[in-house]
């Protein structure tokens, strides 16, 4: 237990991202599954049922509301489409729940600081499940930036792409529910150049539009003082590799495919043979965010130091930018419970 108390979890949207996150809790000591909410009761009890642990069986329930209403849950892991992020955090919030919102926390800035404000007047513990901060490689990788094993940075570069055909005569994305690349693996390397770099003084854009109006394809440059710069791509159009640099003015840092949940990086610094650093994450790589949350949720803590609010806000303006420079369609959901 963490401070004499097991952290108490429920879950909003069960479904498959839910279940391999949740899957990770079981390496998290102090903390249980003790409810899951769907607006469908017989989603809620298959989920509850997988993810029954030590003969408990998580309380399924058939409504959000319900959920919200439930004393024996601490954190609400909000893993439903993007745009209804904000609903269902803001009605945890009320209800005097901690936050864990899934990546991308929501689809605008203004959703985002009506959740932020939400969190600071509820004194609750909120953040966003941007689970590659917390690998212990890139955990590294930001020790070794800071002690100036690579000189000052001065350029990031990640990529992330699959291949996602879409058939218009059979299927197609849905901007409503928060379809396309940009909220869903875009968000990766903006956030990783985020982390390194801080906030861009400039974002250019340029992508590839499906008929439905979300991104398939994006290339991003954010400029910032000094010279220093990101150069990110994501592709739903193209299988990238998935692998990102750091690079200083003495060195660089290699994060090997796939950047966003590494096990690995290799540095390399002027003069001196390349050092490949193992850091292998515990289980499928979710455990630290989960230890994260829980373990600061017990201490009494309102946010993380290392996925801050103020870096959620940082990385929804870029995204945001972003979309109004490629004329994404983004359809924000409503403010109240869907």
């Amino acid at each position: 237990m963490v401070g004499g108390m097991t952290v108490r979890w429920g879950v909003a949207g069960p479904g498959p991202v839910a279940d391999k996150v949740l899957r990770d809790l079981a390496h998290v000591p102090d903390a249980a599954l003790t409810a899951v909410g769907s607006r469908s009761a017989e989603r809620a009890e298959a989920f509850a049922a997988a993810h029954a642990h030590d003969g408990r069986v998580p309380t399924a329930h058939g409504s959000y509301r319900a959920l919200m209403d439930d004393p024996d849950v601490d954190v609400v892991y909000v893993a439903t489409p993007h745009p209804t992020h904000r609903a269902l955090a803001l009605a945890a919030l009320g209800a005097g729940k901690a936050v864990l919102v899934e990546k991308s926390f929501t689809v605008s800035p203004t959703a985002t600081r009506e959740v932020v404000a939400a969190a600071g007047a509820a004194g609750r513990f909120t953040m966003e499940a941007m689970w590659t901060r917390f690998c212990p490689a890139t955990v590294r990788l930001r020790e070794l930036v800071a002690d100036g094993a690579i000189g000052d940075v001065c350029t990031v570069t990640a990529d992330l792409g699959l291949r996602h055909p879409v058939d218009p005569a059979t299927q197609t994305y849905h901007p409503e529910r928060g379809d396309g690349l940009l909220f869903h693996l875009g968000v990766y390397p903006v956030s990783f150049a985020q982390m390194i770099l801080g906030t861009p003084e400039e974002v250019v854009a340029h992508g590839v539009l499906h008929e439905s109006g979300v991104d398939v394809e994006e290339t991003v440059l954010l400029r910032y003082p000094d010279g220093r710069s990101a150069q990110l791509f994501a592709s739903l159009r193209s299988p990238a590799p998935g692998e990102a640099r750091v690079l200083g003015t003495t060195g660089w840092i290699r994060v090997p495919p796939r950047f966003h949940y590494p096990s690995r990086i290799v540095l390399h610094r002027a003069g001196h043979d390349p050092e490949t650093i193992d850091a292998p994450p515990t289980g499928a790589g979710y455990t630290h965010e989960l230890a994260e949350v829980t373990e600061r949720i017990a201490g009494g803590h309102t946010q993380s130091e290392t996925m801050p609010l103020a870096d959620t806000m940082a990385v929804q303006n870029i995204l945001d930018q972003i979309a109004d420079q490629l004329g994404i369609r983004v359809i924000e959901g409503p403010v109240e419970l869907p």
